[in-house]
């Protein structure tokens, strides 16, 4: 048994089991295939679940999964089957949190889509390569806001998302004059 809690993944799947968003810290599922058949079968597991209110716990192919659904987004944290799920349990619920700070409450597939790389940058303030970094919905909601909002770093270290913003906010200054 490792010392330090270990997660081997973060999947955000839509309500038809296909991926929105997902992040893979272990060895396990080598090529993006078995990746793709590992989201399957976590989601014909889970689907029929009633995972709304409280998030569930299930074994899937030695792998604990915890999981929670809102609206048409599936959110699931995976670790080894010795791995502590209430430990798994508390990522998972500042990962929802923390997106649902984000995104205001509009917590949706068409939300998240738009809002891509906020997510992505969550599961990075979250873990980094399969340790837990943070579990603080409000810390890590803080750190991904301050890091999507700097609108004056170089192009070349913003997402597409800030790039464009501040292209628009550029062009839109230029008009103004």
């Amino acid at each position: 048994m490792e010392i330090c809690p270990t997660v081997k993944n973060i999947l955000l799947l839509d309500s038809d089991g296909k991926r929105v968003a997902v992040k893979y810290y272990c060895d396990d599922w080598p090529t993006n295939s078995a990746k793709e058949a590992f989201e399957r079968a976590v989601f014909s597991k889970t689907h029929k679940a009633n995972a709304r209110t409280e998030a569930e716990i299930t074994l899937l192919e030695n792998t604990v999964v915890v999981y929670k659904f809102v609206q048409d987004l599936h959110f699931f944290v995976t670790g080894s089957e010795d791995e502590n799920e209430l430990i798994l349990f508390q990522v998972l619920q500042g990962f929802f949190d923390a997106v649902g700070l984000l995104l205001s409450g509009n917590v949706d597939k068409q939300e998240a889509l738009q809002h891509l790389d906020v997510i992505l940058l969550c599961f990075d303030e979250i873990i980094d390569g399969g340790l837990i970094l943070e579990i603080d919905a409000n810390v890590i909601a803080g750190k991904v806001a301050s890091n999507s909002i700097d609108s004056g770093a170089p192009l070349s270290e913003q997402t597409l998302t800030q790039a464009l913003a501040t292209a628009r906010e550029h062009l839109t200054r230029s008009l103004l004059k």
